[in-house]
């Protein structure tokens, strides 16, 4: 799977599941770790746990390998690794906290989540 086509596909896993504040960036020309984060917020501990399953268990299904998986324990703010895609999923004080858009976003790289906008749209009488 293509990478963009990767961070987007975990965007809308997330977004499917009820991930609030989903923020795709393209970070490949800011750092050799990886070409995309995803970072969004689940409403608890539990939830930021169970997204961080949800999303595991669906790219498995499409052959995606998870590289390494961080903070599972404590559901605060966790990172899974696709290589090219790195995900963290934070609880609400954690991503306030941490802010991760700050140290990432140049004002260009935020990629669209076209998907999020045309539902929007379409929810508008």
């Amino acid at each position: 799977m293509e990478n963009n086509a990767l961070a987007l596909r975990i965007a809308r896993i997330l977004y499917d599941k009820k991930a609030s504040d989903i923020t795709v960036l393209n970070v490949s020309h800011l750092t050799v770790i990886t070409d995309y984060m995803v970072i969004a917020t689940g409403r608890s501990a539990l939830q930021v746990k169970a997204l961080a399953d949800d999303v595991d268990d669906a790219l498995a299904m499409d052959g995606v390998a998870l590289r390494a998986k961080e903070g599972q324990q404590e559901g605060q703010w966790i990172v899974l690794d696709y290589g090219t895609v790195l995900v963290h999923i934070f609880h609400p004080e954690a991503r306030r906290f941490y802010h991760l858009e700050r140290l990432w976003e140049d004002g260009e790289n935020r990629v669209p989540l076209t998907f999020i906008e045309d539902e929007e749209k379409a929810a508008k009488p």
